[in-house]
């Protein structure tokens, strides 16, 4: 008896995909039977090592380099996907900069390049990739953040970005529902990752000790939830925001 994968004969582009939270959402996509075109600034160890364990478990998988804050290299990107793998059915925004600046040190320039990367970015894939889904099939997930709901010190920009994810995904939920496109946000607690230099150190209102359940969360646990809401289990969920943090927030 052939068993049917979830996303069988899907196309996934995943922004941000080639290490941590990304890279355990392009594995898990891969799992459920999505071709997935990953995509990152850089084509590094990290890019061709993400490729190469999805090759390795019988997976098709593709990489993309752009910088998605800018609209030429996003429709750059979204016309390889097609190209290569056909369509785009799933976008997944999981590009962001976590850069910690107390609100004197920020910068208009950082600002912006925040915004950029974290917010602009999923406004450009969204609309470049918009024309590409079939009517019923779209699947739209951004990763938003714990911090959009409870603020976080020394992270304006980060915050406002993330929090702004939330409303696009509201908006466009709404705009998008005659095609039955669906479109949400997970916004994970603190989930156990190698943190980039710009992160800085685990703020102590997002230690284990200050989540309820005493843990950090898994990265698999954030892309069980993406691949939930990119299959046909998740296609009555629109503009909703899951939370992945063990009692850290409890929604609202």
């Amino acid at each position: 008896m052939t068993i049917q994968l979830p996303l069988a004969g899907r196309a996934a582009l995943l922004t941000g995909g080639t290490r941590n939270i990304g890279r355990a959402l392009a594995l898990a996509l891969a799992s459920d039977g999505a071709a997935v075109s990953i995509n990152s600034r850089r084509y590094d160890d990290d890019a061709r090592l993400t490729v190469k364990m999805i090759e390795d478990q019988g997976g098709r998988a593709m990489h993309v380099q752009a910088d998605v804050s800018d609209e030429a290299e996003v429709l750059r990107m979204v016309d390889e996907t097609v190209t290569k793998l056909g369509s785009v059915d799933i976008l997944v925004h999981c590009a962001g900069i976590r850069r910690v600046q107390a609100l004197q040190d920020i910068s208009l320039k950082s600002w912006r390049e925040v915004m950029g990367t974290n917010l602009d970015a999923a406004f450009l894939c969204s609309k470049a990739v918009v024309p590409h889904m079939q009517k019923g099939m779209g699947r739209i997930v951004f990763l938003s953040g714990v911090s959009a709901f409870k603020g976080a010190p020394e992270r304006a920009h980060v915050v406002a970005s993330k929090a702004g994810l939330v409303g696009l995904a509201r908006a466009l939920a709404t705009e998008l529902a005659d095609r039955q496109i669906t479109v949400n946000c997970i916004a994970p607690g603190h989930i156990d990752t190698v943190r980039g230099v710009d992160a800085g150190a685990v703020p102590s209102h997002l230690s284990a000790s200050a989540i309820p359940l005493g843990r950090l969360g898994k990265t698999s646990e954030v892309a069980a939830m993406t691949s939930l809401l990119a299959s046909d289990s998740g296609a009555f969920i629109t503009g909703q925001v899951l939370h992945v943090n063990g009692g850290l927030f409890f929604g609202a």
